[in-house]
């Protein structure tokens, strides 16, 4: 059994749920959770940037995780950020703020990423037996809406309408007068049109879906609906029924009522009654457009999905989550196909990466299999860019991957395979280009310098793009040279252009590790051994 943390950073609140795992199952039991309202993004739009006194009260909250972490001897902290980090101008600053402080490191997701975790946390509580579901997670800083019937997602999004926000951007009366209400309801309907649209657009004819509600505003709605119809709280909203008339109703009666008013209403927190009409208004908009007219709960939700995403990416998973397990892998390769890669190319390119990669580690490199993987996606993504222009198509495909929607990464991870694909060509990088110093750490700069220069190496060996180099081998002599045997595919292929392009592009490779590189065709005689891994 063990036991690790999850972290959710959010707009709102910061939520930890610490858990025990048994790999015999595979499954994982709750024993604590740790909530605090900060309010991160909170008063974040005119600056753009998280308030210092909001980024003391996260420190703050953190820390007291981190001591009911080390209560329960968690073996493992797993943390995301989401929308008020990911928007912030320092919202980088704030990642390492935490980590110097703290010593927590703390991976920011994107928008898809989110819903794609929420998802995995939603199927780890409720069976879907193969019909369609619908999932809205309303946050203080995005709403996430997911279609799916336990296998695939159809549709994830991640829409920048979230109950702090709103009520940021859009309330200043107490109570709300109609003006701001209506302004209020026309932009979440706007907003919410399109990708509910898109996720519409997925169902098939016939097809009727349930509405699923998780996180801290859905729940805190469905709570006050309950408290009023039971004359008491209910301990657990398990199958609970709120309907969109109720809630309508709900929403008028907020709208009347000042702060103090919402206040004393059964079910209600002071944090939550000032932003709680913001909340049922996305709600009711997004249940109007979606044509469904009743919502249930689920208790799960992101935090839960990052122990579920976890589980996979330790090999625990092998109940119907499976495929997920190659989400990262799936995601990569439907960008290629989104922006037109060669990807017979970009496979052997792939290859020869990875080959060299793995005959290098540890005699040149120290890194792992992380970084063999992303080393893996930059290579497949590497020519994405010439879907804009040929013309410095590198850096096209630095921003083609940066915010191509990549599922399963960290933005670290996305930011890495960025720059990976950016230095695929041309020098090495350089301190003053801005796409290296969003780079988090100097081992990530360090990273890249390594792999980008074992990429350069894998791009030239393909060349042609005919598979001209059919395999390769590494060896190294004491003397510091690197002696790369290549394997030709067909006999009497020369590959002087393969070798030409490879003896252009080596001197990053031999500057970065201190070495000398020499090429060395072999003999037209196929040796096993020499196939790429």
């Amino acid at each position: 059994m063990q036991t690790i943390a999850a972290i959710d950073v959010g707009t709102n609140s910061i939520h930890m749920v610490v858990v025990k795992i048994n790999p015999e199952i595979p499954a994982f039991n709750i024993i604590d959770t740790e909530k605090s309202t900060v309010r991160l993004g909170e008063g974040s739009k005119d600056t753009g940037a998280l308030h210092a006194d909001a980024i003391a009260r996260a420190i703050a909250a953190l820390r007291r995780c981190q001591e009911v972490a080390q209560a329960y001897k968690v073996e493992r902290i797993q943390a995301v950020a989401t929308s008020a980090v990911r928007e912030a101008v320092n919202g980088r600053a704030f990642i390492r703020a935490v980590e110097s402080e703290l010593g927590l490191k703390i991976n920011v997701i994107s928008g898809p990423e989110e819903a794609r975790r929420i998802y995995l946390g939603v199927l780890s509580g409720i069976e879907f037996n193969n019909s369609p579901h619908i999932i809205i997670d309303i946050g203080g800083g995005s709403t996430e809406l997911i279609l799916g019937n336990g296998q695939d997602p159809r549709s994830l999004s991640s829409t920048k309408v979230g109950a702090v926000r709103l009520t940021d951007e859009f309330i200043t009366t107490d109570p709300v007068s109609t003006r701001e209400f209506e302004r209020l309801q026309a932009f979440v309907r706007g907003t919410l049109e399109w990708p509910i649209e898109e996720l519409r657009s997925q169902l098939s004819p016939g097809e009727h879906p349930t509405l699923i509600g998780t996180s801290g505003t859905i729940e805190s709605i469905l709570k006050l609906h309950a408290c009023e119809v039971m004359g008491a709280c209910p301990t657990t909203l398990h199958g609970h029924v709120l309907i969109l008339d109720d809630l309508n109703e709900l929403i008028h009666k907020l709208r009347k009522f000042n702060y103090e008013e919402r206040c004393k209403m059964p079910g209600m927190t002071e944090r939550r009654a000032e932003i709680i009409l913001s909340g049922a208004v996305i709600l009711a908009e997004a249940m109007t457009l979606l044509n469904l007219d009743a919502i249930t709960p689920c208790e799960r939700a992101l935090r839960e999905g990052i122990v579920v995403d976890w589980m996979m990416k330790q090999g625990l998973i092998e109940d119907r989550l499976r495929y997920q397990g190659s989400v990262r892998e799936r995601s990569v390769i439907n960008l290629a196909h989104q922006y037109q890669v060669d990807l017979a190319s970009a496979e052997r390119i792939a290859d020869f990466a990875v080959a060299l990669f793995d005959q290098t580690q540890g005699s040149l490199h120290p890194w792992g299999e992380d970084e063999r993987h992303l080393l893996w996606a930059a290579a497949i993504l590497h020519n994405c860019g010439h879907y804009i222009s040929h013309s410095a198509h590198h850096k096209h495909s630095y921003y083609l991957i940066r915010h191509g929607g990549l599922l399963g990464y960290t933005d670290a991870e996305v930011e890495i395979i960025a720059n990976l694909a950016r230095y695929h060509r041309k020098g090495p990088p350089k301190k003053k280009h801005e796409n290296y110093q969003n780079l988090a750490n100097r081992t990530q700069r360090q990273m890249v310098d390594q792999l980008s220069a074992i990429l350069k190496l894998a791009v030239a060996l393909d060349r042609r793009q005919i598979g001209a180099i059919q395999s390769l081998h590494c060896d190294i002599d004491p003397a510091n040279t690197i002696i790369l045997h290549l394997q030709a595919s067909q006999a009497d292929d020369d590959c002087a252009l393969e070798l030409w392009s490879l003896d252009l592009k080596k001197a990053c490779f031999e500057a970065e590790f201190n070495v000398t590189l020499v090429a060395r065709l072999a003999d037209s005689t196929p040796r096993p051994d020499l196939q790429p891994a």
